[in-house]
């Protein structure tokens, strides 16, 4: 548990001592380490730095998190700085000045307002690590613009998150040697672990979220100091903290998504794109007139009203943002864009320290989250979802909340940016880039990945697919690589990408109308794509077809926002035109619970005590279960998988105590191999007799091993053993149909089996890829015992714990 911890502060305490090597020796003629290395040196660091606060935040909440990310973001941007500085690209008077201001401004703030939650909080050692490093932002700000303020004072600030990373180092080692007896104030990590896991089960909040703040007040940083006049010009030099803040933007966009919080998801994705956009827009200062289409911030910050009013009003201030953006023909370098800007950074900050103090306090500040709730619980149209399947995947049990809003939404962007004509000679090179690459590519795989992770096959090809060609196809058009010699060439690929896409249009047949309708209209885009690619495209063509495609995408992008939000289906995505029965359908009957939660296992406890069959995890493979009171359940399980007589079914119990009342009916050798040999992988078969009865097998025992024996076992699975506590003995078998290799998955089973089973008890990939051990024990009286089956424990292992009960 320490060591993300550990490395986090201690890559802080490296850091700030080679910045305070550099600030002393700034005074001399030339310092004492190269301005390129210390910017490499500062990349290496950021990396590590958001690698331990992620790492760390994935098992409870915590100030650390955000003071991890906010000062790799800070040293990411400000490496990339050194280096252009180093490599000379920074050589006008006051280039250095201009590029690094607006990030230290930044910076100094939001680490303010960590320390100072922080003390509130009596996180003393992270609230002095912030303290120390806004004081030296702070002073290097000063030091920019006033000779009278030194290097010292800012190495004297990284001096101090020295000695405090230097007595955290101190605490945590003896804590270790002196076998946790004493641990120095701040550095006793099971304490805050306890803490923050009470923290973390009673909230519901994104902890992410603070971090994607912070970012939106570097963005809104850059372009705000040019206004104020704080920096003289916008350049190349500033592109570093722009990109930066979309880099780690887009992965707190996936961070949310873990933290199931789609809506701050889908909004950190939308910014990232804002920041991608406006570093592309310094680096290529030719901005044609163009309306880039936003249009789903201000459904979105509908939306999130509904959860947070707070965080809803923050959203129009981008609404606002991106009217200014499209009424200006200048867009990032006109004064009304940059003043939206300025406003934002203001709202950030507020926002920043609202979540915060709300993640870390007991007594939080209101944002009107209950109002609203009060609110729409008197309305009998609309119904928030709320519950545990909230966030339930279509197939199998997913980390990730659904993000096929920002899919549809990168949909949206891309096709409405592509209806700008521009300079024939030129076409969409200022449009290409910002909105369809980034919009419509990268962040489109990010949705298609994340739907392959919740079980949704063909919403995620198609997502990968479309993704794939705007990237290409933007590429290709912003490079100029549209040619007489290369039109062939370009026209067959394209024909390649639409073949692929009429594959996804029949099988959208039988998944519903809204799919199958956006993916006939991205069939009309690819049509214009080759048509221009040949130089054939009709005058209004490729207009009217991305109009399409953008409206079609956008009802998705609604109707999507609006069944993640509320119960039922005011905007539905329609009933598949051709309707199959089982798996085809659409729709599922069986049910996917996660094996970690115990309520999950009580339902499959009551699907098995009602007479249902379930797959479920064990210690080896997966396997289809009934209980063996059900005689019309085991007979389904035997003909749901096409049983083969040679292949009987076992039986499983969770411990000897079941088999007590018929200890008499074993011989003491077998009783005794058998007390050794379990819980584990090893089937033990044993001969048929008068025990049997007493499980309460009735008709079910036909069904079960041969008229001579019975396979019996007891499995070394806590959530496998907890059901048969629930249920009682229960007849197993393999969890695919006979001949066919072992079911190692969850969705695997449901692939396999289809809606022959009721229920599937979900734990992701099995711990093994080999079936249990199978001993046959119907002559272990005379010293001997076989093998019908050598799996996971091989048989050295089996006769040695066999010579140990003889021995005994």
């Amino acid at each position: 548990e320490s060591l993300h911890s550990s490395i986090g502060l201690l890559g802080i305490s490296a850091g700030s001592l080679l910045l305070a090597v550099h600030f002393y020796s700034l005074p001399r003629a030339a310092p004492l380490i190269p301005s390129t290395a210390l910017g490499v040196l500062l990349l290496i660091l950021s990396s590590l730095l958001a690698y331990a606060g992620i790492r760390r935040s994935l098992r409870n909440a915590s100030l650390f998190l955000s003071l991890c990310l906010t000062i790799s973001v800070f040293w990411c941007g400000y490496g990339v700085v050194f280096i252009l500085g180093g490599q000379g690209v920074l050589n006008d008077t006051g280039d250095f000045r201009n590029a690094l201001v607006p990030g230290l401004v930044t910076f100094t703030l939001a680490l303010l307002i960590m320390a100072v939650v922080g003390f509130l909080c009596r996180e003393v050692v992270l609230a002095m690590i912030a303290s120390a490093v806004s004081l030296a932002s702070a002073h290097e700000v000063a030091m920019h613009y006033s000779t009278a303020f030194g290097s010292s004072a800012v190495a004297c600030n990284y001096m101090i998150v020295c000695l405090v990373g230097s007595y955290f180092a101190l605490g945590r080692i003896l804590y270790f040697l002196t076998k946790e007896k004493i641990a120095l104030p701040g550095t006793d990590l099971a304490q805050k672990k306890t803490q923050e896991q009470i923290q973390s089960t009673s909230s519901s909040m994104n902890h992410f979220a603070v971090s994607g703040l912070i970012l939106n007040m570097l963005s809104a940083s850059v372009f705000g100091c040019r206004l104020l006049g704080v920096t003289g010009k916008l350049f190349v030099g500033q592109v570093p903290w722009l990109w930066a803040a979309g880099i780690y933007q887009t992965g707190i966009c996936i961070l949310s998504y873990r933290a199931m919080d789609v809506l701050m998801a889908t909004f950190f994705g939308f910014t990232s794109i804002l920041k991608f956009a406006g570093g592309y827009c310094l680096l290529y200062p030719i901005w044609q007139p163009e309306e880039p289409s936003f249009s789903q911030f201000a459904v979105l910050a509908l939306f999130l009203a509904l959860k947070s009013p707070v965080d809803g009003l923050y959203l129009l201030f981008y609404v606002a943002y991106c009217i200014a953006l499209a009424c200006r023909p200048k867009g990032f370098f006109e004064g009304g864009p940059q003043g939206v800007d300025v406003a934002i950074f203001v709202a950030s900050a507020l926002m920043t320290l609202i979540h915060l103090y709300n993640v870390k306090a007991t007594a939080k500040i209101p944002t009107g989250k209950g109002a609203v709730k009060a609110l729409l619980a008197r309305s009998s149209f609309l119904k928030l979802r709320e519950g545990a399947d909230l966030h339930a995947p279509y197939l199998g049990y997913s980390k990730y909340a659904d993000a096929e809003v920002l899919g549809y939404a990168c949909s949206v962007l891309a096709s409405f940016a592509i209806t700008m004509t521009g300079d024939p000679q030129a076409p969409l090179a200022t449009v290409v880039i910002p909105w369809v690459v980034v919009a419509g590519g990268i962040l489109k795989l990010l949705s298609g990945s994340v739907a392959f992770a919740r079980g949704k096959t063909l919403e995620s090809s198609a997502f990968i697919l479309y993704a794939v060609m705007w990237i290409i196809w933007g590429l290709t058009r912003y490079g100029g690589l549209y040619g007489t010699t290369r039109s062939f060439h370009a026209a067959v690929g394209i024909i390649a990408f639409m073949l692929f896409n009429v594959f996804i249009v029949f099988c959208t047949l039988f998944l519903n109308l809204a799919w199958f309708f956006y993916s006939l209209t991205f069939l009309l885009i690819a049509v214009s794509f080759l048509l221009d690619a040949i130089h054939a495209l009709p005058a209004g063509y490729d207009i009217a077809a991305t109009l399409i495609f953008g409206l079609v995408s956008f009802y998705c992008f609604l109707s999507a926002l609006f069944n993640s939000i509320f119960a039922g289906s005011c905007l539905p995505m329609g009933r598949p035109i051709v309707q199959l029965s089982g798996m085809g359908g659409g729709t599922t009957k069986c049910l996917h619970l996660p094996a970690r939660k115990a309520s999950s296992v009580k339902r499959i406890a009551d699907i098995l005590k009602n007479g249902g069959t379930c797959g479920i995890p064990t210690d080896t493979v997966y396997v289809l279960v009934a209980a063996c009171n059900w005689p019309d359940a085991v007979e389904k399980a035997h003909r749901s998988k096409r049983q083969a007589q040679d292949r009987p079914m076992s039986l499983w119990i969770s411990s000897l105590k079941q088999l007590e009342p018929a200890k008499h009916l074993f011989t003491p050798l077998l009783w005794d191999f058998m007390e050794a040999a379990w819980p584990s992988p090893i089937s033990l078969v044993v001969p048929r007799g008068g025990w049997v009865d007493f499980l309460g097998m009735k008709d079910s025992a036909k069904y079960v091993g041969t008229p001579q024996s019975i396979a019996i076992r007891i499995p070394d699975c806590s959530v496998t053993t907890h059901l048969i506590d629930l249920v009682g003995p229960i007849v197993v078998t393999s969890a695919n149909p006979t001949g066919e290799a072992d079911t190692t998955h969850h969705n695997q089973v449901y692939a396999k089996l289809g809606d022959k089973v009721d229920a599937v008890l979900c734990d992701g990939p099995s711990p093994e890829n080999i079936a249990s051990t199978v001993v046959d024990c119907t002559k272990i009286d005379s010293g001997n015992i076989g093998f019908f089956r050598v799996g996971i424990i091989p048989k050295s292992q089996v006769l040695q714990i066999l010579e140990q009960v003889q021995k005994k």
